[in-house]
């Protein structure tokens, strides 16, 4: 069964190049119908205001819910906001998939943005070329969250065992890790 990534909005072509890499099918999951034959689903960066309104213009946002009840979904930047429990903006209706408080754009703006090298726990690899644009800031995890990655002692990489989220750009580079994690949560 293919990886579904959501395509309501954010590059999500990006995502879908990066498992064409590492040998996964995908699929872009526009409508609650995509999800149906999925074994996983990335939701990518963007904007998370706009990806909250457009998971409720497509129908999507309860289908979403129920398929990640049993299967893995992976998000990043604002992909891990929409997973959160908790946002600093009212305007994101998280989703509550990860026990999760998030600061939106808490490294700052556009022009903060950077590339940092970060070690990742389930790799004794070179650290990961992480790329940080607006990106979010974990302020606080719960006890099912585990963090894989830190930056400036922040949390920036966490999986609860099914689901996965980072605050970074995974999809962006050419290291293939943490999106072949992601892969094993899905056992494909």
């Amino acid at each position: 069964m293919p990886v579904g990534v959501l395509a309501l909005q954010g590059d999500f072509e990006k995502h879908r190049q990066m498992l064409q890499q590492i040998e996964v099918e995908s699929v872009p999951v526009r409508y609650p119908q995509d999800l149906d034959d999925c074994s996983g689903l990335i939701i990518p960066g963007g904007e998370s205001t706009t990806l909250t309104k457009q998971m409720k213009y497509a129908g999507i946002r309860e289908p979403l819910l129920e398929f990640a009840a049993d299967k893995p979904v992976f998000g990043t930047c604002a992909g891990l906001i929409m997973m959160a429990d908790t946002v600093d903006d009212s305007r994101v209706e998280p989703l509550g998939l990860l026990a999760l408080s998030v600061l939106r754009n808490g490294w700052g703006r556009q022009v903060h943005s950077s590339t940092e090298r970060i070690p990742l726990s389930f790799s004794d690899e070179v650290p990961f070329r992480a790329i940080f644009i607006r990106a979010p800031v974990i302020t606080d995890t719960g006890t099912s969250v585990t963090v894989l990655a830190h930056y400036r002692n922040q949390p920036v990489l966490v999986t609860d065992g099914r689901h996965l989220a980072c605050t970074f750009h995974p999809e962006l580079g050419d290291d293939f890790r943490i999106h072949e994690y992601f892969k094993r949560l899905m056992n494909v």
